[in-house]
């Protein structure tokens, strides 16, 4: 059988970056995408091998044109691992227009293009992954953040509905909620913040970037084609429903 060729988006840091090596290690063609940061996505492919591809996601017309690319690149996409995400907090008062506009756009917007763009192959070709990256904040709300939390929650109505059009095609759609992880993002928090934080962690710690990588191993995998419109909460039992 042919490499399995993967797509992770926002795949060069953090999750995405151990996503990508996870993936690697399996066996698979990996693809790995980035918006802007130059360096860290160069350093990644020096590092790991993987090539990286820059374009936004929040833009239809390149995530198309990638997609083409990769496929050009590697083969047809067989895994898409929608991982891309920003954050841009304010509370309603302050929050602008372009600010939700933007979270909403690359968080939820960018799960519909890019499974615009390998959806229909994956389809026609009787198997695919497709595995979403939401938030325990788009399960559970969290103040300040009603772009990203509205943006990570639509992430997990999106999945199960495109998992009832991929069911009898062999093509799983499935969501990982993460809690809060050691990551740069985590990291530019308040160490004060993070302190009350870590506290409602019921197993005393932030989650590490491998331990959702491991969650995606485990739905990508060819013995997951039964489970499809789930989402693994790998929160610590931070917040349990």
């Amino acid at each position: 059988m042919a490499e399995r060729v993967a797509v992770v988006t926002g795949g060069t840091r953090g999750i995405g970056e151990a996503i990508s090596l996870r993936l690697k290690d399996r066996g698979m063609k990996v693809a790995a995408t980035y918006a802007g940061n130059e360096e860290a996505a160069a350093q990644f492919t020096e590092r790991t091998g993987i090539p990286a591809y820059k374009f936004d996601v929040a833009d239809f017309d390149a995530c198309q044109e990638a997609c083409e690319q990769i496929s050009n690149d590697l083969g047809p996409i067989d895994v898409l691992v929608n991982n891309a995400g920003i954050t841009r907090d304010a509370t309603m008062k302050r929050q602008s227009h372009d600010q939700w506009q933007q979270v909403i756009d690359t968080n939820l917007g960018g799960c519909f293009n890019m499974a615009k763009a390998v959806f229909p192959g994956m389809a026609e070709r009787g198997y695919g992954r497709i595995v979403n990256i939401g938030s325990i904040n788009g399960q559970a709300g969290q103040y300040g953040q009603v772009n990203y939390a509205a943006a990570k929650s639509g992430i997990h109505g999106f999945t199960k509905a495109l998992a009832q059009e991929g069911a009898r095609n062999g093509v799983t759609v499935n969501a990982i909620a993460p809690g809060y992880i050691d990551t740069d993002m985590v990291a530019a928090v308040p160490e004060n913040v993070l302190e009350k934080i870590v506290a409602k962690i019921p197993v005393g710690r932030l989650g590490k970037a491998e331990e959702i990588a491991r969650g995606v191993d485990f739905l990508t995998s060819e013995n997951a084609g039964f489970i499809t419109g789930s989402t693994l909460s790998i929160n610590g039992g931070q917040h349990m429903y």
